[in-house]
């Protein structure tokens, strides 16, 4: 199966989700190229970007099911198709 390389930006503005979201990221762990974590206190929120490797249908899975929780925004950039035959 093809996969695409992307990135999706968390923002977390309540720390109850953060319980369901690392479930979630582990869950979907075989996929995730890397991870960074910056927390800004100032602003009351967290910031994730998550990288992968994987299937369209998979990030885009994981994408709906952390924008789903409370308090949880996500959004996913996809490299273009191109930048990856090189």
């Amino acid at each position: 199966m093809e996969t695409r390389v992307a990135v999706v930006a968390i923002i977390v503005r309540q720390g109850s989700a953060v319980a369901e979201l690392n479930e979630l990221l582990h869950r979907y762990g075989g996929y995730i190229i890397g991870r960074m974590g910056i927390p800004a206190p100032a602003r009351g929120v967290n910031i994730i970007s998550v990288a992968m490797d994987a299937p369209a249908d998979v990030i885009s899975a994981l994408s709906g099911k952390l924008g789903r929780l409370p308090g949880v925004t996500a959004k996913t950039v996809y490299a273009p198709e191109a930048a990856l035959q090189s």
